[in-house]
């Protein structure tokens, strides 16, 4: 790979300005075909925002990214940048920096060299790239670290060196591939707060590829969730966490998610039974809750105020967090966390009948 494409390299020559698209930040329809796959996404980010592509394995983030960087060519729509046409960019020529999910730092080169390498292929002198290495190093808390190789840092400061040589070009679009990834789970902790300041500061746009949805939630201004190449549902981070539209989003964000017809306080589910809701709808709806609002029996319970119950089957059980959790089948597919305790006094095991419980005020029905 040309070591150029680590940086992205602006050369303002080969910028001419799209009288088509005088507006600032990024403005791309991106379709591509590889063989069977096809993607089709559009993005709209302005400076400063902050925008996450979410998706399962195979769903076209990845493409995406690549398509954005040059990396990937568009087999048509389009690609703006601050007004600029940048379909015929070349990738090294774009106003692009990219922090790959390996870092892709050079092994040969210091923390300083890595950093002074983009101002140096856009024409900086040694002397001033090298002090602008110094002062993203410096911003980055690895000031320190400045003579260290590769082989001797952390993940995380692995990760802020390749976090300051993306920056130190100055790019107008920062393009971010699983960052977090390559880290554990304490180092990732820190790094994703220190991430997220520094993206609070960034003045351009920055677009985020990862599958955990922690980490799109705490760096993201708006998710953009994709699925087999098309975008399936798009909002702030409440929003979708509140709002999920597909069975991958409901899981994503640790809910049970169906959908039906709504009847006043009630939405009869295209597969299944009927739900009893606080909210008053009429026509399709989603209709959502979250595990830990479902209460398990083994035997039906007298006197339950719930509206919803439902019997059940255990599918099966695994530990989820300090929680367990139990997936059941029946009447109602759905998901259910309880105590560890709670699941021993029930005897809860693989292929045990059990009632399943939901107070319609535990219910959040919206429309599809």
């Amino acid at each position: 790979m040309d070591d150029r494409l680590v940086t992205g390299i602006e050369k303002d020559s080969e910028h001419v300005p799209d009288p088509a698209g005088a507006a600032e930040g990024l403005d791309a329809r991106l379709v591509v075909d590889r063989g069977s796959f096809h993607l089709d996404v559009a993005l709209a980010a302005a400076p400063g925002d902050v925008v996450a592509l979410l998706g399962p394995n195979g769903a076209g983030k990845t493409t995406a990214l690549r398509a954005l960087a040059g990396l990937t060519p568009l087999s048509t729509g389009h690609l703006r940048l601050d007004g600029v046409d940048l379909r015929r960019t070349p990738p090294e020529s774009r106003p692009v920096g990219v922090v790959f999910q390996d870092y892709l730092l050079f092994p040969h080169l210091t923390a300083l060299d890595n950093v002074a390498f983009g101002p140096r292929c856009r024409g900086a002198g040694r002397t001033e790239a090298r002090a602008r290495a110094a002062e993203w190093l410096d911003r980055m808390g690895l000031a320190e670290h400045a003579d260290a190789k590769p082989r001797r840092l952390s993940g995380g400061q692995s990760q802020r060196v390749a976090l300051a040589r993306a920056l130190a070009t100055h790019p107008r679009l920062l393009l971010l591939d699983e960052p977090l990834a390559a880290l554990d789970a304490r180092t990732r902790l820190e790094v994703r707060a220190r991430l997220r300041r520094h993206l609070a500061a960034f003045e351009a746009v920055a677009v985020l590829v990862t599958h955990d949805p922690l980490d799109a939630m705490v760096l993201a201004d708006r998710l953009v969730v994709v699925e087999r190449g098309r975008i399936v549902q798009e909002g702030t981070p409440s929003d979708i966490a509140r709002h999920p539209r597909t069975e991958y989003i409901a899981q994503l964000v640790g809910l049970n998610l169906y959908r039906g017809q709504a009847e006043g306080h009630t939405v009869r589910l295209d597969a299944g039974p009927a739900v009893s809701t606080t909210e008053d709808l009429s026509g399709p709806a989603f209709v959502a809750f979250p595990p830990d609002a479902v209460t398990l029996y083994r035997e039906r319970p007298a006197g339950s105020s719930a509206r919803n119950l439902w019997r059940c089957e255990v599918a099966g059980l695994e530990t989820h967090g300090n929680r367990i959790r139990a997936e059941l089948t029946g009447e109602l597919a759905l998901a259910a966390d309880l105590t560890a305790v709670a699941a021993a006094e029930l005897d809860l095991r693989p292929g045990a009948p059990a009632w399943a419980a939901v107070k319609a005020t535990q219910t959040h029905a919206y429309p599809a």
